[in-house]
């Protein structure tokens, strides 16, 4: 699967839309976009990036996370004023 349903979902609740109107800025059907959030149907990377472009949102916050992939998060910790710092980030495995 491309896409993560529930980010997909997430994405649209956010941005206050129905999956009715989400599916009629994509140009798709209320059942075809029902059918992808709720993973029954697997939206191809030209979809996403329809529903991406609807959405105002990246099209990596949508796409399906896979093992292994390397991701930013923000850094809880205070760092140690010896300690170089490259950036204000540490590295997660998802």
């Amino acid at each position: 699967m491309n896409h993560d349903p529930k980010a997909v979902t997430y994405a649209r609740e956010q941005a206050g839309l129905t999956k009715r109107a989400l599916a009629e800025k994509c140009g798709f059907s209320e059942q075809l976009m029902c059918d992808i959030e709720a993973g029954r149907r697997n939206a191809t990377p030209e979809k996403l990036r329809r529903i991406a472009g609807a959405l105002n949102c990246p099209k990596v916050v949508l796409e399906a996370k896979r093992p292994g992939v390397v991701a930013l998060k923000p850094s809880t910790e205070q760092p140690d004023p010896e300690e170089r710092r490259v950036c204000d980030c540490e590295l997660a495995l998802i």
